[in-house]
């Protein structure tokens, strides 16, 4: 006699609906509020600049792939292109000349990406990556930063004069202005304090708002958070790296702030100026790139804060977020071989739990 079971439907697994492509969507939808307001600070150079920098981006990956022999369109379909060409146009400054655009994409997508092995192989951030390398190669271009010219207002540039600009290497001398962190570290080593120079450059709601000069990841810090707290709320990342990584630079900062106030400056200032908020929710939260444990994830978020206040402070460029997130990723293989989840029924040196009478027997 025998006895029929029925079949399964399906594995005793929970079920969520998330992809690739569902999370670059949201990552992308996160940005849209402080990119479409740094177009708009920037004018038409920083909208051209931006376009060019993601469609070289998609080329560069449809080009990786045929080489590779993988299929194309699905890879591309995921957005994981767009999403890195995007990320390297808001660290890029917006009236840059088109090539920077495309040199940084092509880094970006086939040296920092493709040739570890596509998405989900890459040790570094590939943004990240190109950004360096182009600061390194090309300093002039991408130390060339524009005061605000809003879209349609009547000092900013039109539709060609900005195609000149960006395209035909048309010079922009009348528009130049430093970024605060430049301007800050340059007055400082003159010799000037901190009580004559801040007021000049930063207010308690320039930085905030948006209204300075730099790179569109650079400005308007509310939106940048508002698109953080976004994707905490969709689960797409946790509190642990930006919370952690924004603590430790406010920390940092207040301390040595009290040490010497005319030397040092404050926490707010820290947080609101150049790339803290997007390197803390956009780029060190990058799932391939950061540990995979929540308390890795803090020690990873600690060791990036720190390097970026000690960059900022001692070292020879006035920002250290991407040279802090790439050094930090070195480390996240030697980050997750030492702090390691809890496997079930055994401790965390992975040792198996012995059990008496079903009770657990603490090592």
């Amino acid at each position: 006699m025998s006895i029929e079971t029925p079949a399964a439907k399906a594995g005793p697994f929970a079920h969520e609906p998330v992809s690739i492509s569902r999370t670059m969507g949201l990552v992308m939808l996160a940005l849209l509020p402080a990119t479409l307001f740094g177009i708009v600070q920037f004018g038409w150079p920083a909208l051209y600049l931006f376009v060019v920098t993601i469609l070289a981006a998609v080329l560069a990956e449809a080009a990786s792939l045929r080489v590779a022999g993988k299929p194309v369109r699905p890879y591309l379909m995921d957005g994981s292109a767009i999403l890195t060409g995007w990320l390297l146009a808001m660290t890029l400054p917006p009236w840059a000349p088109w090539w920077i655009g495309v040199v940084g994409s092509v880094l970006a997508i086939v040296v920092a990406k493709q040739v570890f092995g596509g998405i989900g192989q890459n040790l570094f951030n590939p943004a990240m990556i190109a950004r360096v390398a182009l600061l390194i190669t090309f300093p002039l271009e991408m130390t060339s930063f524009v005061v605000p010219a809003p879209l349609l207002s009547s000092h900013a540039p039109g539709l060609l004069e900005s195609l000149a600009i960006t395209f035909g290497g048309q010079g922009f001398d009348a528009f130049s202005g430093a970024t605060v962190l430049g301007h800050v570290r340059t007055e400082l080593g003159q010799g000037h304090g901190l009580s004559t120079i801040l007021p000049e450059v930063f207010g308690p709601f320039s930085g905030a708002i948006g209204t300075v000069a730099g790179s569109m990841g650079e400005t308007s810090a509310l939106l940048l958070l508002g698109g953080g707290v976004f994707l905490i709320y969709k689960r797409i990342i946790s509190w642990h790296i930006p919370v952690t990584m924004m603590a430790t630079i406010a920390i940092l900062a207040t301390v040595m702030h009290l040490i010497d106030p005319e030397h040092y400056t404050g926490p707010y200032y820290h947080l609101v100026s150049g790339a803290t908020l997007l390197g803390a929710f956009f780029i060190a939260t990058d799932l391939v790139t950061s540990p995979v444990t929540r308390r890795g994830q803090i020690i990873f978020a600690a060791g990036c804060g720190l390097l970026i206040y000690v960059i900022r402070t001692w070292a020879g460029y006035p920002e250290g977020v991407a040279f802090a997130v790439l050094l930090m990723n070195a480390c996240t293989p030697l980050i997750d071989h030492y702090v390691k989840p809890r496997v079930y029924g055994r401790d965390r040196r992975g040792q198996p739990i012995e059990y008496a009478n079903d009770v657990e027997v603490k090592p």
